[in-house]
């Protein structure tokens, strides 16, 4: 099994959302955090500057056996792709395990 890490724009999550549940994903957690990256952009809202050195995104985090990863991986990166500065990140690693607390199942069964 492998978890998928995905940060992502705000602006692209319901898409996003979307294609994964389109492909099969069906259980996902998902966070708002705010980090700093390379894009460093000011904003202008009447008149006043704003930094965005602080950028709003959406942490996902995803469960998936092996045989589904580049599937999944491939969603995110073409429903996340916007072609600027501060599309995201995805981060892949290793589950040695997982369990279904209510049924008590174990490995890839618990992630149906």
């Amino acid at each position: 099994m492998k978890k998928i890490e995905a940060i992502i724009r705000k602006s692209e999550f319901d898409a996003t959302k979307e294609a994964l549940h389109a492909i099969g994903v069906t259980f996902f957690s998902y966070w708002d955090v705010t980090g700093i990256g390379n894009e460093k952009v000011g904003h202008v809202y009447r008149g006043v500057s704003y930094s965005t050195a602080d950028i709003q995104r959406r942490y996902l985090s995803i469960v998936v056996t092996e045989s589904f990863l580049e599937k999944t991986i491939e969603t995110l990166l073409e429903t996340a792709y916007t072609g600027k500065v501060g599309d995201g990140k995805i981060f892949v690693s290793s589950i040695e395990e997982a369990y279904r607390i209510r049924t008590k199942e174990k490995g890839a069964e618990s992630l149906k």
